[in-house]
């Protein structure tokens, strides 16, 4: 009786290294694929036969079984490319993919955009994100990221804002808009943009009414005047600035406004002039223009308006955002790639294609921003590599082999030992 469970002993051994060299052969297949996470199987010793019954010890083996093949998520080894859509993941998590056969997750960042703008996988399926507002400003609202529009319309201006100091020390003048260069104290010009998004050239010219007290006149040429005259200055709007004693800036009193520029713009465009947050408004002249005894200067101007554009290019940031960049200079973020975490990653099951699956041991996927809450920080024109190490694995290899050797041993001396049981009859 002992010597034919010897023989199911070694069977069992012959089968447990035979799957270990499939979980190894597997790993080492994979040793290329992007993302691919190496697995280990692991074993269990059978039921063992007591020779005392419920009292313990003096137990017979029985052999071994396979219990478990368990992936390691490790961090593989990140390649930098030279694909804008190569995206790869450090740390825990896993992207978010939208399959045919519902939400799956992996870690192969080898993405790339099809024909219709979507961010797709090789396999073309959808990678999910959380998509821009209007603004460009991400929002919580998760749905596959798109390019959609290549083009932006234009955008009229609708505030110049701006970051700069007034000469306390100029002498007072009366403005003249016939005369604007030699009845100011300052001039600066800024360009802004009309409803149709054409460039208008708008010169601020500052003059001093008193102390701490001054005038700014909003012009434009006549070429672009609706009913101007070409070299003829024609004011679209004023207003004043008040500052108090420190030289920091009191208020700001806005007059005329209504930009009336020729060959199809609309009429009546208001543009707004921001100057910083002034005392009146509740801020404490620290981020507001100045009059101090220095030279007059505009130090920076920006404005919120922009001619029509074509997509130029696309980028995605260590952020996971991607952004696209126009030919007018502006730029737009468009959706930031979603990570999605599991309590237990060896849980998930694996689909093929790269793919996995939750499942009830997996638990279910948390998913948020790259960077936060305990999931991994991305990097752009990035691939992650596999985690198999070919010299763990040959080793692994040899030892597999070593037990299968020992267990034909086993066996082989098993079945010598019954040889010599059925010859004692000779």
């Amino acid at each position: 009786m002992g010597l034919l469970s010897s023989f199911n002993t070694g069977v069992s051994g012959l089968a447990a290294a035979g799957t270990s060299m499939g979980v190894i052969g597997d790993n080492i297949a994979n040793a290329g694929t992007h993302g691919f996470k190496r697995s280990r199987a692991e074993f269990q010793d059978m039921l063992a036969r007591s020779l005392k019954g419920i009292d313990g010890g003096d137990q017979i083996g029985s052999g071994t079984k396979l219990a478990h093949v368990t992936a390691q998520y490790t961090q593989g080894s990140i390649k930098r490319t030279e694909n804008i859509t190569d995206i790869a993941l450090n740390g825990n998590g896993f992207f978010a993919i939208k399959s045919p056969f519902g939400q799956a997750y992996t870690r192969d960042g080898a993405f790339h955009f099809d024909k219709d703008g979507q961010l797709v996988t090789g396999d073309g399926y959808e990678v999910m994100g959380f998509q821009a507002d209007d603004k460009g400003k991400i929002t919580a609202k998760q749905a596959p990221i798109k390019l959609g529009n290549t083009t932006v319309p234009a955008t009229a201006t609708k505030e110049v804002e701006f970051s700069m100091n007034v000469d306390s020390r100029e002498k007072n003048k009366v403005f003249n808009a016939l005369d604007p260069e030699n009845t100011s104290n300052f001039n600066s010009s800024v360009t802004v943009y009309d409803n149709i998004g054409t460039q208008r050239v708008v010169t601020m010219y500052f003059n001093k009414l008193g102390p701490n007290q001054w005038e700014y006149h909003a012009m434009v040429d006549g070429k672009d005047a609706a009913g101007g005259v070409d070299g003829q200055m024609v004011e679209m709007a004023n207003g004043q600035l008040q500052f108090d004693s420190k030289g920091r800036l009191q208020q700001e009193v806005p007059g005329q406004n209504a930009f009336n520029f020729n060959n199809g713009a609309a009429a009546g465009q208001q543009v707004s002039f921001n100057f910083g947050e002034s005392i009146a408004e509740g801020g404490d002249g620290s981020q507001a223009s100045t009059q101090y005894g220095t030279t007059s200067s505009i130090a920076r101007h920006t404005q919120d308006g922009n001619s029509a554009a074509t997509l130029s290019s696309l980028s995605f940031n260590d952020d996971g955002v991607l952004t696209a960049s126009y030919d007018n200079g502006t730029s737009r973020d468009i959706a930031q790639i979603a990570i999605a975490k599991f309590e237990n990653n060896e849980g998930l099951f694996k689909t093929g294609k790269n793919l996995l699956k939750e499942t009830r041991k997996s638990g279910q996927p948390a998913i948020g921003q790259p960077g936060k809450d305990g999931r991994g920080q991305v990097y752009s024109k990035s691939i992650e590599l596999s985690n198999v190490d070919i010299a763990n694995e040959f080793i692994d290899m040899m030892q597999a082999q070593r037990n299968f050797q020992a267990n034909t041993r086993t066996i082989t001396t098993s079945d010598q030992m019954l040889q010599e049981v059925l010859n004692i009859k000779r």
